[in-house]
């Protein structure tokens, strides 16, 4: 009966025999050169392994080796990626961004925000709410094509100027007909800081932690 590696490998590890350490070290491919020609030295002189049989284990080894080679490039190319954008986030530290959400902050008399239409709208008002939840003004912006859009906020619904902090807001969108348009809002927040999780994360006080991807534009 042909003799396997896997039975060589076996014959070759046993008590007393004093390759069997150095079988047992090495990376696999070294390991499998041994045991092969281990194999070929103490093969059956009237059963000898064919030349079908060796090249088939070779291509078993190399198959092997392509793949840890292949998983190799891939977690290098991986770390490369995360490195480079952990670079370009660093650049966003100070940025504005807007993300999923609907919160914005007022400072200075400014604020800003965003929204995503599913389709076109015919009337459009943001309604604009303290940290109660009340209604502090309503903004009208009348038509907007589908897709992104952003709104500034001055923060003086009449004489006063409101205090800066963080507020939130809830969109309306409707056809002449009265249809309502589906609509996703989109808060704001300023980066403070990039951290590594699983990805990149951008941290804002507003919107809080904040992957890389879902951030929708950079203001």
């Amino acid at each position: 009966m042909t003799t396997t590696i896997a039975a060589t490998a076996a014959n070759t590890a046993a008590p007393g025999n004093a390759d069997a350490l150095r079988l047992n070290s090495g990376d696999p491919q070294e390991r499998f050169l041994k045991l092969l020609v281990s194999q070929l030295r103490n093969q059956d002189p009237l059963n000898p392994l064919q030349n079908s049989e060796v090249t088939s284990q070779i291509a078993q080894i190399s198959t092997v080796n392509g793949i840890e080679r292949l998983n190799g490039a891939v977690q290098n190319m991986g770390a490369n990626m995360l490195s480079a954008q952990s670079l370009q986030a660093s650049s966003m530290i100070g940025r504005g961004v807007l993300a999923e959400g609907n919160r914005i902050q007022l400072s200075d008399g400014e604020a800003v925000g965003g929204f995503e239409l599913a389709g076109p709208a015919d009337k459009v008002v943001v309604t604009i709410l303290d940290s109660g939840g009340h209604s502090v003004e309503s903004l009208d912006l009348g038509r907007k094509t589908s897709g992104l859009s952003t709104f500034a906020w001055d923060g003086r619904p009449g004489e006063a100027q409101l205090a800066d902090g963080t507020y939130s807001f809830k969109v309306e969108a409707l056809r002449d007909n009265g249809t309502k348009v589906a609509v996703t809002t989109l808060g704001y927040g300023r980066v403070q800081s990039v951290s590594l999780d699983n990805g990149v994360i951008l941290n804002t006080p507003t919107l809080g932690a904040l992957a890389l991807s879902s951030v929708r534009q950079i203001l």
